[in-house]
C-alpha cells in the first residue's frame, strides 16, 4: 500500500450527516461501500447515489513545458496467486489478551522492468487527470497486493484495519484556495521504478480487503470547506484489466499525445455519483458530505449483509519455531563458549591475595603452591587482647588444596550456567579449599586457653592489722573455644596476621556485689569487739584481735562466707580455763604373770573445734548478743580393747637370749633399752627401728659412756653395750620368720653371740630394722633375766615356720698383737680369730616355700692391743 503523504491525516469517523473536520479524514462506512460497489441491501434494492458533487474549477496549468517521455515497454504480465486454503475450524478458545502480530515476511520483488529513459518533465495534469492517474496506478499496488498475498500475508477481514492502512482523504469544498500550491500525491506509472519499489516496499504495511490498495491524496482547494459542499475524490467503481501499455496517441494510431496515459488501477472503492456522464478516465470528484443510509426497502439483500466470523490464521507454529530456533542458537553458542573456556580461571579471580584470573588450571595450581607456601608452612600467630601465640597449621590439621580451588573454578559443566557468566563477567576474591582435621585443631585451640586468657578476680575480705580490707573483684577472659576453632578453619589462610581470636568474659565467682555484702554485713562486725564464750560451767572471752587473726572470708555459692579457726580458738579456750580438758587414756597391753593383757581405755572429755568455729563465727558476725555456748564432748581412746584383741596377740612367736659381760657399766645401757622395747607393738605391715624405739639416747634418759667399737677402734661412747639388744632383738625377729629390712654384722665376731646372726648399732648411722609381714600383732617383750642373760620375745599368731642353717668357717685369720701409740688407744687382749661365714634362712607358710635369704659375713681377727711402741729386738 502507498504510504501516506506528509501533511496527510487519516480522517476519523463521523456519524451520519456529521461534516468532516478541516484537514482530517474518515473511514468509509458500509453504505459508502455498498453504495460504490452497487451491492444490493437485503431487501433487493440498491442504495441512492450521493448527489453529483459540484465541479471543482479547473487549476491552472503550470506554464512549464515537459518533454514527450519515451513510450513504456509493456510489462510482464504477473502471475496468478495460488487460491489460499480453507482454514480449519478452531476450537474456542479462552480469552486470553491479543498477542502483538508478528512481523511479516517480504514478499518476492516483482520482475525487474527493463530501465527506461530518462523522461523529461511531465506538466502538472488537473484534477481530473491527476485522479486518472491515481486510478492507473492502483492497478499497479493491485498487482503488488496479490504478490505479496502469494508471499504469505495474512487474510484480513472486511472492515478490519491495519495500521499501515490509508483512509480515503475526506476534504471540505472551498477549503483551500484553487490557485495556491499544496501538497498533492503524485501516483507514479506503472513502468516507473519509483512506483514499483514504492509498492513493494509498503505492502508489508497494511492491506485492506483481498486485493486492493487505496492511495487517496488530500486535493488543495480554493475555500474553507463547509459540512454542505464537502467532496470526496473516489476511483471508478470497475476498472478495466491492463492487459499492457497501449500506444499512446490522439487517435489511437500510435501518435504521440500531450498526456501519457498512464494503466488503470482498480480500486476497492468505486466513485459513487449521481452523474453517469462524467468519464471514468477523468476520476470522479464527489461532494463530500454525510453519506446517505438507505433502507431495506430501497435495496435488494445481500451476502455481505451478514459478515461471517472472523478466522484467524494460526500463527503459533511459526513463533514455536522461531523460538525453538532461537534456543538452538543460543545453546549452540552456549555450549561452545563453556567448552572453550573450560580450562581457564575467570578473569579477576584471586585468593588469599594472589591473582590467578585468566591463568590455565594447571599454572593456577602452580603460582597458588608456589606463593602460598610460606603462608601455608609458616607458624600461624593468633592474638587475644594483645597476647599472642603461635600454632602449627600442619600439627593443627590444617592444609590448603590448590587442586581442588582451581577445579571449583575451572571444568565444563553444561548443568551449572553460572560457570559460563563468572567467565563472562569475572570473579573477585575466592576462598581457598582447606582441609581441617578437627581432632587435631581441637587439640591445639585447647592448648592455646592456658596462655590466651586472664584469670578473673574474685572478691576478697582479708583482716589486716584487726582491720577488715575488701579485694576489688575484676572480670577475666578467655578465647572462644569453639567459635576459635571456626574462625581458625575458615580464615587461617586469608584473613590478616595475627589473627584476632574471637574471646569470651569470665565472670569472678564472687562479685563486687557480693563483696561489698560480706564487708558491710559480716567482716565489721568481726573486728568491732570480743565474744563471750561459755563452756562447762566457765565463761571466757575472745579478743577482737584473737577473732580477726583466726577469721577467714572463702568463696561458697557465689558469697564470701566467714570461717574461723576452730583448732587456733580451742588451744585459746584452753589455755584461759586450766582443767576444762579430761584426756582419755588408750587401752594397752601389759605383762601380767610374764604374759601380756589388755588394759581396757578410759573415755576423756574435750571441745569440738568444727563446733567452736561455727558458734563463734555466728557470734563475730553479730552487732549485738555476741555470745558463743559451747559443750564438752566425750572422747572415746585412741585405742580400743576390741582393736587390740583383733590383733590375735595370743602365744608366742619366737623368743632369742644372750649372755651379759662382766662389764656392769654396759649393763645399764642394756637394761635401759630393755625397757624401751618393751611392749612396743608392731602392728601388721608395720616396720620396727630399734633406732625409733631407744630415742633419745642420751643421759637424761639414763644413757651412759660404756666400750663400743667405732671406725674399728674400741673406744667408749653413749649407750655402749645396746648391740646385745640389737643382736637379741634381730634373732628374735629372724626366726620369727619377719622380712629383715636393714642389719649390720659387728667387724669382729664375739662368742656371745651367734656367727653370721648378729647385729650392731650406732644411733643414727646404723639401725635395725624388721618388718611385720603377718596379719597379726607382734608385740615385743624384753628383760634381763635371773640367769644375767638379756631376753626378746615376740607375742602374737605363729605365722611363719623358720629353718636356718650356718655355712663352716672359711679364710679363717689368727689374732696377733699390735701396738698402738694414739692417744685414744684402749688396751685389749687376745681375742677370737678372724674368718668368713654364710647363714642361709628358709621361710615356709605351712608346708610352702616362701622365701630363701643367705647372708654372708667376714669378720676380721681380734688382736691384742698395746698401748705404746712395738717392743725393740737386742743385737
Amino acid at each position: 500500500m502507498a504510504r501516506q503523504a506528509d501533511g496527510e491525516q487519516p480522517a476519523a469517523a463521523a456519524g451520519d450527516g456529521a461534516a468532516p473536520v478541516d484537514g482530517e479524514m474518515r473511514w468509509p462506512s458500509w453504505d459508502d461501500i455498498a453504495r460504490l460497489h452497487q451491492i444490493p441491501d437485503v431487501d433487493g434494492t440498491f442504495a441512492e447515489p450521493l448527489p453529483e458533487p459540484e465541479p471543482l474549477p479547473e487549476p491552472e496549468p503550470l506554464p512549464l513545458p515537459l518533454p514527450e517521455p519515451e513510450p513504456l515497454p509493456e510489462p510482464e504480465p504477473l502471475p496468478e496467486p495460488e487460491p489460499l486454503p480453507e482454514p480449519e475450524p478452531l476450537p474456542e478458545p479462552e480469552p486470553e489478551p491479543e498477542p502483538e502480530p508478528e512481523p511479516l515476511p517480504e514478499p518476492e520483488p516483482l520482475p525487474e522492468p527493463q530501465p527506461l529513459p530518462e523522461p523529461g518533465l511531465l506538466p502538472l495534469a488537473a484534477p481530473g487527470p491527476v485522479a486518472g492517474a491515481a486510478h492507473g496506478s492502483l492497478a499497479a499496488d493491485e498487482a503488488a497486493g496479490r504478490a505479496a498475498t502469494d508471499a504469505g500475508t495474512d487474510e484480513v477481514a472486511p472492515g478490519e484495519r491495519h495500521d499501515g492502512d490509508i483512509a480515503p482523504a475526506v476534504v471540505e469544498d472551498g477549503a483551500r484556495d484553487p490557485a495556491a500550491p499544496g501538497p498533492a500525491a503524485t501516483v507514479p506509472a506503472a513502468g516507473d521504478d519509483t512506483a514499483a519499489g514504492g509498492a513493494a516496499a509498503d505492502d508489508d504495511d497494511a492491506t485492506l480487503a483481498d486485493d486492493a490498495t487505496v492511495v487517496m491524496s488530500q486535493p488543495v482547494l480554493p475555500a474553507p470547506p463547509t459540512a454542505d459542499d464537502a467532496t470526496v475524490v473516489m476511483p471508478p467503481l470497475v476498472a478495466p484489466a491492463w492487459p499492457g501499455p497501449e500506444p499512446v496517441g490522439p487517435s489511437g494510431d500510435g501518435a504521440p499525445t500531450d498526456n501519457p496515459v498512464a494503466p488503470p488501477r482498480v480500486s476497492v472503492f468505486p466513485a459513487t455519483s449521481t452523474s453517469t456522464s462524467t468519464p471514468a478516465a477523468e476520476g470522479i470528484r464527489v461532494t463530500a458530505g454525510p453519506v446517505p443510509h438507505g433502507t431495506a426497502a430501497d435495496r435488494t439483500p445481500s451476502l455481505l449483509d451478514t459478515f461471517p466470523e472472523e478466522q484467524h490464521r494460526r500463527r503459533w507454529p511459526l513463533r514455536l519455531a522461531i523460538a525453538a530456533g532461537i534456543l538452538v542458537v543460543l545453546a549452540g553458542a552456549y555450549a561452545a563458549m563453556s567448552y572453550a573456556l573450560r580450562d581457564r580461571v575467570p578473569h579477576g579471580a584471586t585468593v588469599a591475595g594472589v591473582p590467578i584470573g585468566g591463568l590455565t588450571s594447571s599454572a593456577a595450581v602452580q603460582r597458588l603452591a608456589a606463593q602460598l607456601a610460606s603462608a601455608t608452612g609458616a607458624p600461624l600467630t593468633v592474638t587475644a587482647h594483645d597476647v599472642q601465640m603461635q600454632i602449627d597449621p600442619a600439627a593443627a590439621g590444617l592444609s590448603f588444596d590448590p587442586q581442588a580451588t582451581v577445579r571449583g573454578l575451572t571444568g565444563l559443566d553444561l548443568a551449572d550456567p553460572r560457570r559460563l557468566w563468572r567467565q563472562i563477567v569475572g570473579l573477585g576474591a575466592v576462598s581457598p579449599v582447606t582441609h581441617v582435621d578437627q581432632t587435631a585443631l581441637t587439640t591445639a585451640v585447647a592448648g592455646l586457653s592456658g596462655t590466651l586468657s586472664g584469670d578473673p578476680v574474685d572478691g576478697a575480705i582479708l583482716f589486716v592489722d584487726g582491720a577488715p580490707h575488701a579485694t576489688a573483684a575484676r572480670d577475666g577472659w578467655a578465647i572462644d573455644e569453639k567459635a576459635a576453632e571456626q574462625q581458625i578453619a575458615a580464615t587461617w589462610l586469608v584473613a590478616a596476621r595475627p589473627l584476632a581470636l574471637p574471646t569470651r568474659t569470665v565472670s569472678p565467682a564472687i562479685t563486687q556485689a557480693a563483696t561489698d555484702q560480706a564487708l558491710t554485713d559480716v567482716a565489721q562486725p568481726v573486728a568491732s569487739g570480743p565474744v563471750t564464750v561459755t563452756v562447762g560451767g566457765q565463761t571466757t572471752t575472745l579478743a577482737a584481735p584473737t577473732l580477726t587473726a583466726n577469721a577467714t572470708f572463702v568463696s561458697q555459692g557465689g558469697a564470701l562466707v566467714l570461717q574461723m579457726n576452730g583448732t587456733a580458738l580451742t588451744d585459746a579456750l584452753v589455755s584461759q580455763l586450766p582443767g576444762l580438758l579430761t584426756p582419755a587414756a588408750d587401752a594397752h597391753f601389759a605383762f601380767q604373770n610374764d604374759a601380756p593383757v589388755i588394759v581396757p581405755g578410759q573415755p576423756g572429755t574435750t571441745l569440738d573445734p568444727s563446733q567452736v568455729a561455727s558458734a563463734v563465727a555466728a557470734a563475730a558476725s553479730q552487732a549485738t548478743g555476741r555470745t558463743a555456748t559451747l559443750k564438752l564432748v566425750p572422747t572415746d581412746p585412741a585405742q580400743s580393747t576390741a582393736a587390740l584383741q583383733a590383733l590375735g596377740v595370743t602365744e608366742i612367736v619366737s623368743e632369742f637370749d644372750t649372755p651379759l659381760t662382766s662389764d656392769h657399766i654396759r649393763d645399764i645401757n642394756i637394761r635401759q633399752g630393755a625397757a624401751r622395747i618393751n611392749g612396743v607393738l608392731v602392728r601388721p605391715g608395720q616396720t620396727f627401728s630399734l633406732t625409733d624405739s631407744l630415742r633419745p639416747l642420751d643421759a637424761a634418759h639414763g644413757f651412759v659412756d660404756a666400750g663400743a667399737i667405732v671406725d674399728g677402734q674400741h673406744v667408749a661412747a653413749m649407750g655402749g653395750g645396746l648391740s646385745q639388744v640389737s643382736t637379741t632383738t634381730y634373732n628374735a625377729a629372724y626366726f620369727a620368720g619377719f622380712e629383715i629390712v636393714e642389719h649390720t654384722p659387728h667387724s669382729e665376731w664375739f662368742s656371745r653371740y651367734p656367727e653370721g646372726r648378729e647385729a650392731t648399732i650406732f644411733t643414727g648411722v646404723i639401725d635395725l630394722k624388721w618388718k611385720n609381714n603377718t596379719p597379726y600383732g607382734a608385740l615385743l617383750q624384753s628383760w634381763i633375766g635371773a640367769d644375767d642373760h638379756l631376753h626378746v620375745r615376740i607375742w602374737g599368731t605363729k605365722y611363719w615356720t623358720v629353718q636356718s642353717t650356718t655355712s663352716p668357717r672359711s679364710n679363717v685369720q689368727p689374732a696377733t698383737t699390735l701396738y698402738d701409740q694414739s692417744p685414744t688407744c684402749e688396751p685389749a687382749g687376745k681375742g677370737n680369730p678372724g674368718f668368713t661365714v654364710s647363714v642361709t634362712r628358709k621361710v615356709y607358710l605351712g608346708t610352702v616355700l616362701s622365701s630363701t635369704s643367705t647372708w654372708r659375713t667376714t669378720y676380721k681377727p681380734q688382736n691384742q692391743v698395746i698401748c705404746g711402741p712395738a717392743p725393740t729386738t737386742g743385737p
